[in-house]
């Protein structure tokens, strides 16, 4: 959900854009609204990403592999 900020912010970027005054990072004008759209989710920071979820409790596969190393030893 986004904040009044965030929402004004993208108002305010996306009528630049209609007026043909919005600008790329390089200096060019923007003429694609997708772009648009992206450059105003940028600024008004929703387009951070959002924290991945816990991986589940299996043990990690270096664990795994260290005990097949130790059995392998054993029986040589």
């Amino acid at each position: 959900m986004a904040a009044t900020k965030q929402k004004k912010k993208v108002g305010r970027v996306m009528r630049e854009y209609k007026r043909g005054e919005l600008k790329s990072g390089s200096g060019r004008k923007v003429g694609s609204r997708k772009q648009a759209v992206a450059i105003a989710m940028s600024e008004s920071g929703q387009s951070r990403y959002k924290p991945r979820k816990k991986a589940s409790s299996t043990p990690h596969r270096r664990a795994t592999t260290a005990r097949r190393k130790s059995t392998r030893k054993a029986r040589s």
